[in-house]
């Protein structure tokens, strides 16, 4: 597997977008035919909404049990109900791709890691929403060629327990053909100032460099100070549906892995949005630093998480990328160099 280096030009669908500093020294089935044959986006999305159904149906006859719950690693929870989606999506991916690999959140990397195609998947994107019957909560599936996303499908559960119950919304996306809702094209906002700006993120604590909680919250005060105000969903995926819609402007966060951010990631460019890490450098879905925005926006939140991300850097903060598959193939290419 060729090294992760840094990345020294942002770029945009593979061109370097003239929105952003010209530096950053930093840092249907049917069955593949073989590992490296080339499929095209359609049928990689194609299947993707085969498999999110998939997951989104158990999901559905879930909702309407009690909860199985059982810790992770610190605060984080996981549900039978996570694990049998899962399941059913890799059954679908399996069945059309035995060759590809996939990256599931509850089991690991399953499949041929030689293989150009990565599935990454969070079978429940939301878990602690989903265990308390708090929208919104989704399934999340994008399916990587190397570190570049080509197709994706999220389906976004919506409302509540009670009255008429949750209800879906099916977003897909393949490279270079757009982003859609329900089949319908979408559209970035068109916001220009920050100061008329809706923001998303998530909360991040990092225990063992308390030191790191500083920069963090600073990001949180000056997009609180500057903007109409900063919104918490609780789902990296629904926050991507929601930046993709027009619904929000920007979302910035730390510490995604693959599976939380590669269908998403896809939606928003697809949609017209710009992606970066958070110090303004090209992006992959390895990395643990995202800024996503309508692209009219995207200096204006650099201008504030730039500096800050030097001093989370200064605190001892990695912010390279992770969560690479043993074996798998990272190409250099336009979005990981």
């Amino acid at each position: 597997m060729q090294a992760l280096g840094s990345r020294h030009l942002p770029l945009r669908n593979n061109v370097l977008h003239p929105n952003l500093r010209n530096q950053c020294s930093k840092r249907s089935t049917r069955v593949c035919r073989a590992t490296g044959d080339a499929v095209k986006p359609d049928t990689l999305m194609q299947v993707a909404l085969e498999a999110g159904r998939a997951g989104a149906k158990v999901i559905e006859e879930s909702a309407k049990l009690p909860r199985q719950i059982e810790r992770k690693e610190g605060n984080d929870v996981v549900t039978a109900t996570d694990k049998a989606s899962e399941a059913a999506i890799i059954e679908v991916i399996q069945k059309a791709f035995p060759g590809h690999a996939i990256q599931g959140e509850e089991g690991g990397v399953v499949g041929d890691v030689s293989s150009d195609y990565l599935w990454s998947i969070d079978p429940l994107d939301g878990t602690a929403n989903f265990s308390t019957g708090y929208g919104s909560f989704c399934v999340s599936i994008g399916v990587l060629r190397h570190a570049t996303p080509m197709a994706a499908c999220i389906i976004e559960f919506v409302g509540g327990p009670s009255g008429d119950g949750f209800k879906q919304r099916t977003f897909t996306a393949k490279r270079n053909g757009g982003a859609f809702l329900e089949g319908q094209p979408l559209v970035v906002s068109k916001t220009r100032e920050l100061r008329d700006a809706i923001l998303a993120t998530e909360s991040l604590y990092l225990p063992d460099i308390p030191e790191s909680w500083k920069p963090l919250s600073e990001m949180q005060r000056a997009f609180t100070a500057s903007s109409r105000g900063v919104r918490i969903s609780g789902s990296a995926a629904a926050n991507a549906c929601a930046l993709a819609t027009g619904t929000i402007d920007a979302y910035w966060q730390f510490n995604l892995k693959p599976w939380d951010i590669a269908a998403g990631a896809l939606l928003v460019e697809e949609a017209g949005g710009q992606i970066s890490t958070s110090d303004g450098c090209a992006w992959s879905v390895f990395d643990r630093s995202l800024v996503a925005t309508n692209d009219l926006l995207h200096r204006q939140v650099l201008a504030v998480t730039e500096p800050e991300t030097a001093k989370l850097r200064e605190t001892g903060v990695k912010l390279g990328p992770w969560c690479v598959p043993t074996g798998y193939r990272v190409k250099s290419g336009a979005q990981l160099h």
